[in-house]
């Protein structure tokens, strides 16, 4: 397994040492974007990882808010998409139904990148029921890393938020991640 994290714009900064890959949030609904967006995506891609971005659902205006995604999320060769299903801030959720067409019309929109689900162990074991996760499932459970209580594969597995968001990915080495992550 590969060492990784997952930031938003409450982090600052962050060391690249001995990480693979670095997965930073994009958009939010259809108007908030990270305002660290730019500067995070320099310090991962300078500190040589795998970039990935994620898009935090809301529900409604599915087509709108995978169209504000993509446009906002930087577009490289190699780099993962995400949406990340879970309860906003308002304790609402997207439905398994939206969540499953948000992915296909990311993968609509960006057909050259790999398109995942980052969905919590509660929202995957009790709201999923169609386990549609796109290209890969990035599952979280705070539990020990690359043993998240799933039956699924999962391809990326979150499994601390102390310090910040730590993840682990199934593959054997980073270059195994990049060959993954580009589609020809």
């Amino acid at each position: 397994m590969i060492r990784g994290i997952d930031v938003s714009s409450y982090q600052s900064t962050f060391d690249t040492d001995g990480l693979s890959f670095v997965i930073i949030k994009a958009t939010e609904g259809r108007s908030y974007i990270n305002p660290r967006l730019t500067a995070q995506t320099k310090l991962a891609r300078d500190g040589g990882c795998v970039v990935g971005f994620y898009h935090f659902l809301w529900p409604g205006n599915i087509t709108a808010q995978a169209e504000y995604f993509v446009s906002k999320a930087p577009e490289k060769a190699g780099d993962l998409l995400a949406v990340d299903w879970e309860w906003t801030g308002d304790h609402t959720a997207a439905s398994n139904a939206e969540k499953d067409r948000f992915i296909r019309e990311v993968k609509r929109l960006r057909p050259s990148h790999r398109v995942l689900l980052y969905a919590n162990r509660d929202f995957w074991l009790n709201r999923d029921v169609t386990s549609y996760a796109g290209d890969g499932l990035w599952i979280a459970d705070y539990v020990t890393a690359g043993k998240p209580r799933i039956k699924a594969k999962w391809t990326i597995h979150q499994y601390t938020s102390t310090p910040l968001d730590k993840n682990v990915a199934d593959f054997e080495s980073e270059d195994a991640l990049r060959e993954w992550a580009t589609i020809d």
